[in-house]
């Protein structure tokens, strides 16, 4: 109770100094010390303490959270007295990323933090993986050189199979003032970090291969999981640089070497599924699966890659393995709240266009945070018995968000996508419907009926079929089968979605996309999804409020270029009059930097062409957008993206199957431009299938 006080304290705006006071006068009835100690190292860094926040950090230490790496920012900003927003934000870092993967920091800061280390931390903690980590994102040059050859060789020796993950965090790069991860092979491949980790792991290979050792001068010998390893982390790397055939050759002599290694046949299949051939992908990684059938996350793997394959009934199967046995394994599954597999399941139907049966699932995993939403009122009355108040306010502050987790966005989206291209495409809904016959011939007529009887029966045994499988699924080979009166899963009820297509598409378009602006205002997809909902309702303002948000999140991006080129096509066909119109046209004309909008496109063309760096999806937006301007012909338009070539940022197979869906659209003038395409994306994925 006088933590859950104090807190409260500390939420009154500027009320950090009596919130420290107070943990002052309450510290002898606190048992849970730790708590006590990160608040007032908290308070004492808001009031400007840094020093004494410094010293309250490292009894911390002394408490046994020398490998907490959110501590190490705290003690990192304490020694450089940064503003608080900077170690609100380190405090939020993932993993092992504390303040110096954050922001640039000058040569100063970093020999003030080593000096630190080295006098306060090393001679009581020489022994931790966390102080030892740390300075090494602080030397660069033959220091850096040095730190990682240890660090790597160590994790070599060890058999570590994050090692490549964690050497990305040194691959970072400089964006809006503050350091990112590098993801694109482009940024990668040019990286000094990644040149040297090159470097270092192709002379530990030539020395494994030569004599054994990951040194010349090492004293003994390694044993043969050494060079398992070290390949196993050459492909890593390689995967980094988008080099995936590279990476599969490494990994085929891994297994060759050790046939029962999971890790490498998990690798495996993740380089194959980018490289474009999924199929493959899936019997490797359900391979390595077999190896340990035991294995809860190879098992749910395996299923994602077959969910991905479009293999639904194989993944159930699979999942199946670590569910209960007692009936329908999709029922147990929807009760234990298995997001993943409902999104990746609602994935594969809406692939498949099988749209009720996505909308099915995307339905399930909304069910889900509803449910989250009412379980707060169940841990009201719970937590205020419990005395545990401060979890109770961890929870609610948790519910604040709900809406904006990574799992309901996703839902949300498909259902918004799904329910868009019903809209755009009614004739979807109404197949089941009878055709109007008085306006045929009697020829016309009986045929038409000849085929609505066939369609009927074979509706009818479809239906039949899938009820006796639901059946004997349901009862699971039990001797004692549900009765009559069970209460029916959710699952169960409308397995199709049949009423799910029933609703209005753009209304429940609508309820969607209003959610996700108010709880994911920082997402570029939330209002992408927003103006594809509002130009459909013929809402100008809502829409350019969309193109707003989005180009204060990322003015390059396709999706905003695409957005912004088409709203300023409609907007003089907007029935809009007064300060709507006048709003939307100077706005539009300001988002156009006061050019028409031809003119605009004709110089996004020139930058594209200039810029051999341009992503590739922004040069085949730019390349649709000059076509569906009539500002170029197709023929012309076409060679933005193939003369750009193919080694430019943005580049996988699902960007190179839209550019080639683009090129297919722009009609024979374009279809030299096609060809050449598919040949260049061929040899630069030579294991992708399907690719024409």
């Amino acid at each position: 109770l006088a933590l859950y006080r104090n807190r409260i304290l500390s939420e009154i705006p500027n009320n950090e100094k009596e919130a420290l006071d107070h943990l002052n006068v309450c510290q002898k009835v606190v048992v849970d010390r730790t708590s006590l100690l990160m608040a007032r190292a908290k308070y004492q860094y808001q009031l400007g303490q840094y020093s004494d926040a410094k010293e309250t950090v490292l009894l911390l230490f002394q408490r046994g959270m020398i490998e907490n790496y959110k501590l190490h920012s705290m003690y990192m900003c304490a020694i450089l007295e940064l503003e608080y927003q900077t170690l609100e934000e380190a405090m939020k870092l993932p993993g092992t990323r504390t303040l110096p993967t954050l922001v640039p920091l000058t040569d100063e800061q970093k020999q003030k933090i080593l000096e630190a280390y080295k006098t306060e931390i090393y001679p009581d903690y020489g022994k931790s993986s966390a102080a030892n980590r740390i300075p090494m994102n602080l030397v660069d040059g033959d220091r850096l050189r040095s730190t990682l050859d240890i660090f790597i060789r160590k994790g070599l020796v060890k058999g570590v199979p994050s090692l490549c993950l964690e050497l990305s965090t040194f691959l970072l790069v400089e964006k809006d003032g503050k350091y990112v991860i590098a993801t694109d092979p482009v940024d990668v491949k040019e990286h000094v970090a990644y040149k040297l980790i090159l470097e270092l792991v192709h002379g530990y290979l030539s020395s494994l291969e030569s004599n054994n050792k990951l040194l010349p001068e090492d004293e003994f010998e390694e044993p043969p999981s050494t060079q398992l390893w070290t390949w196993y982390l050459l492909a890593g790397l390689h995967e980094l640089a988008g080099e995936y055939s590279e990476g599969i050759a490494l990994l085929d002599k891994c297994i060759d070497h050790t046939p029962t290694a999971v890790d490498v046949y998990e690798l495996k299949a993740r380089l194959l599924k980018s490289a474009g051939d999924i199929k493959t992908a899936v019997e490797v990684i359900d391979a390595g699966r077999d190896l340990d059938r035991q294995d809860r996350y190879i098992n749910n793997q395996t299923t994602k890659y077959m969910l991905e394959a479009g293999m639904e009934s194989e993944a159930l199967n699979r999942i199946s393995l670590f569910t209960k046995h007692e009936g329908n394994p999709e029922v147990n599954l929807f009760d234990m709240q298995c997001s993943w597999y409902e999104l990746g399941l609602a994935a594969c139907y809406a692939n498949k266009k099988e749209w009720g049966k996505a909308l099915k699932k995307y339905s399930a995993v909304v069910k889900h945070f509803d449910d989250f939403h009412e379980d707060q009122f169940d841990f009201h009355s719970y937590c205020v018995r419990k005395v545990t108040l401060r979890a109770y306010t961890d929870v609610l502050k948790f519910e604040d968000n709900l809406w904006g987790e990574d799992y309901y966005f996703t839902a949300a989206e498909g259902t918004i996508r799904v329910y868009l291209h019903l809209h755009d495409n009614p004739a979807i809904t109404k197949e089941e419907e009878e055709p109007d016959y008085s306006k045929m011939t009697a020829a016309e007529r009986k045929k038409a009926k000849a085929i609505a009887r066939k369609k009927r029966a074979q509706a009818e045994k479809q239906a039949e079929k899938k009820k006796s499988e639901a059946k004997d699924s349901e009862n699971g080979g039990q001797k004692n089968p549900p009765k009559k009166g069970d209460k029916v899963s959710p699952v169960e009820q409308d397995p199709d979605g049949t009423e799910l297509l029933k609703k209005e598409p753009l209304e429940e378009a609508k309820k969607y996309s209003a959610i996700l602006s108010k709880h994911c205002p920082t997402r570029l997809g939330t209002w992408v999804l927003q103006y594809d909902v509002s130009i459909r309702r013929k809402k100008p303002l809502l829409a350019l409020q969309a193109l707003l948000k989005m180009r204060g999140l990322d003015p390059t991006s396709a999706q905003y270029i695409t957005r912004l080129v088409d709203f300023a096509t409609k907007a003089p066909s907007f029935d809009a009059t007064g300060a709507v119109k006048t709003v939307v046209t100077e706005e539009t004309a300001s988002l156009l930097g006061g050019k028409p909008v031809s003119d605009y496109v004709v110089d996004l063309g020139k930058q594209a062409r200039q810029d051999p760096k341009t992503s590739l999806p922004l040069r085949a937006a730019i390349a649709e957008i000059l076509v569906k301007t009539k500002s170029e012909e197709p023929g012309t338009a076409a060679s933005i993206i193939v003369d750009g070539g193919i080694d430019g940022r943005g580049v996988d197979i699902e960007s190179c199957r839209e550019a080639l869906t683009i090129l297919k659209a722009f009609g024979k003038e374009a279809s030299p431009s096609a060809e050449k395409w598919i040949a260049t994306v061929n040899e630069r994925f030579p294991l992708v299938k399907n690719f024409s």
